[in-house]
């Protein structure tokens, strides 16, 4: 009996832990910037495993200083429907969920934008469903405690972009010689054109399948408004798309 009130003890001291440890952090970065990543750390262990020079090029920069055109791209890409859902796009995950059932299909990604921060930020790559479940626990603290701005900019400043190479500032000195603000609307089409695999898809070097993964992407960009600026709400209940008011 003590041996069990000892454990129900210890579970209640490590869920508290958990909770109160996870919390913190999240609300600690809708205010610094994110120094490093598990998979940064990760991809150096990887790096030194396979006898390469570690390369880890990670730039910080903020929303306002990254061009306006990457984050249309990416939504355009990724999660077209960002500005409006609260960190879970129901319909995209039933359609991943429906394809990845089929025989010999490759695998299709239902996660949103918010989903891909919280595993880069806080978590490890995998399927598991540990993994999963703590994504989604992440995914409700930062839409609970983030603004949509704030999870484009870490967003942006933390995911894999290429062999070392983290966050738009990043890749912007790395591929295209110029900074993130610097970037035109086709480079940061192309730059999401690579998002799914960045190892594998590399924007400095694109081949014709990128180049036309691109052009659609540069199409789709012209039914997404420009992403608003913080202080401003989204009304997506107009012919234009959507529109922006001041809170």
């Amino acid at each position: 009996m003590f041996v069990f009130r000892w454990l129900l003890r210890a579970v209640k001291w490590l869920l508290l832990f958990f909770f109160s440890s996870t919390i913190l952090a999240v609300v600690a970065y809708r205010f610094i910037p994110v120094p490093l990543t598990p998979l940064m750390l990760i991809r150096c262990v990887e790096q030194m495993k396979n006898g390469k020079e570690i390369k880890l090029h990670h730039d910080w920069e903020s929303l306002e200083n990254i061009s306006p055109h990457l984050p249309v791209a990416v939504m355009a890409s990724e999660d077209q429907l960002f500005l409006k859902h609260n960190g879970f796009d129901t319909e995209a995950i039933k359609k991943a969920y429906e394809h990845n059932k089929k025989k010999n299909s490759k695998l299709m990604g239902g996660s949103s934008i918010t989903q891909q921060t919280a595993k880069n930020v806080f978590l490890w790559h995998g399927q598991n469903i540990v993994r999963k479940g703590l994504e989604a626990y992440f995914t409700v603290l930062m839409e609970l405690f983030w603004s949509k701005q704030r999870i484009m900019e870490v967003y942006l400043n933390s995911i894999e972009m290429g062999d070392g190479i983290y966050g738009a500032e990043a890749v912007a000195q790395d591929h295209f010689g110029k900074s993130a603000a610097q970037l035109s609307r086709s480079e940061c089409a192309l730059i999401a054109a690579t998002l799914p695999n960045p190892l594998q898809r590399n924007s400095q070097h694109p081949t014709s399948f990128l180049l036309r993964r691109q052009k659609q992407i540069e199409h789709q960009m012209k039914f997404i408004p420009s992403f608003p600026k913080e202080g401003e709400d989204y009304d997506p209940n107009t012919t234009s798309g959507g529109v922006y008011h001041k809170k």
